[in-house]
């Protein structure tokens, strides 16, 4: 099988201190956070930053302490910040992150229930920001939580608005958006261009499940407090290094190499200034 890419999704838009007390917010946090997942395995850093006051924002400042933090302490994964940031955003604040020119982005393929709220995504908004990410040269990460998400980012390529590399995160377990499990992720996978690359995050409880199988399959795994702030039932996470670790762990047992940045780089069609 292909080396394992692990991602670190490390801090998230919803999450808080209050509810793990680990989370990373500042650039110094976060940094520290990103290097702690590189050393433990990870070779993608997804990337939330927050404000003074711990919330989430897509100011082009935040990202801009956390890149520079990050390269200062020796990160050598790959950045990749989100263009999501958090519901009810203007395309104008989420956009902000790409103009730092990073080697990928996320590009989020549809509009879904997140709990009670509606996270926009309209195909007008999807091809403004293919558009911008393939005129800076950044792979976008097709962010899909539902089928009908994939089908948007094909519409995108048919198009000609996205990168020659196709590379696909399938999000499981969002409160409105496709449930976790394994027949869901089955099924997610068989809707792919079979020269795609892709990953799958599940959500809460769904994180090691979703992991294990993707392991399996031949896909790549994202792990972090985004998505799951537990290690065990009731036991809080003590970093994202410690998820990372598991996943590690688990697929040298099954055989499974780790990529490292260099040959995740390699896998996904990226050099090191984000040039394909």
């Amino acid at each position: 099988m292909e080396k394992l890419i692990i991602t670190a999704a490390i801090c998230g838009a919803e999450v808080s201190k209050e509810d793990n007390p680990n989370l990373p917010v500042s650039a110094l946090e976060l940094a520290e956070a990103a290097l702690e997942a590189e050393k433990a395995g990870a070779s993608i850093i997804h990337l939330h930053v927050r404000d003074e006051e711990g919330k989430p924002t897509q100011n082009f400042n935040y990202f801009e302490k956390a890149f520079a933090a990050m390269k200062d302490i020796g990160v050598t994964a790959i950045i990749q910040p989100s263009t999501g940031g958090a519901a009810g955003m203007t395309w104008e604040e989420r956009i902000q992150p790409v103009s730092l020119n990073p080697e990928m982005a996320t590009l989020d393929c549809g509009t879904v229930n997140f709990g009670d709220e509606i996270f926009v995504n309209d195909l007008p908004l999807m091809r403004r920001f293919a558009e911008e990410m393939k005129e800076r040269n950044i792979l976008p990460e097709l962010e899909c939580f539902d089928a009908g998400n994939i089908y948007n980012a094909l519409l995108l390529n048919k198009e000609r608005l996205l990168s020659e590399h196709l590379h696909f995160d399938l999000v499981l377990g969002v409160p409105g958006a496709l449930a976790a499990s394994i027949k869901n992720l089955l099924f997610m996978v068989e809707l792919l261009p079979p020269d795609a690359t892709w990953t799958a995050a599940g959500i809460g409880r769904w994180q090691l499940p979703i992991a294990i199988h993707t392991i399996l399959m031949g896909g790549h795994v994202r792990v972090g407090f985004e998505d799951n702030i537990y290690y065990s039932k009731g036991v809080l996470a003590g970093s994202n290094a410690q998820l990372v670790s598991r996943v590690v762990r688990i697929a040298n047992e099954v055989g499974r190499e780790i990529a490292s940045p260099s040959e995740t780089r390699k896998i996904l069609e990226l050099t090191k200034d984000g040039s394909k």
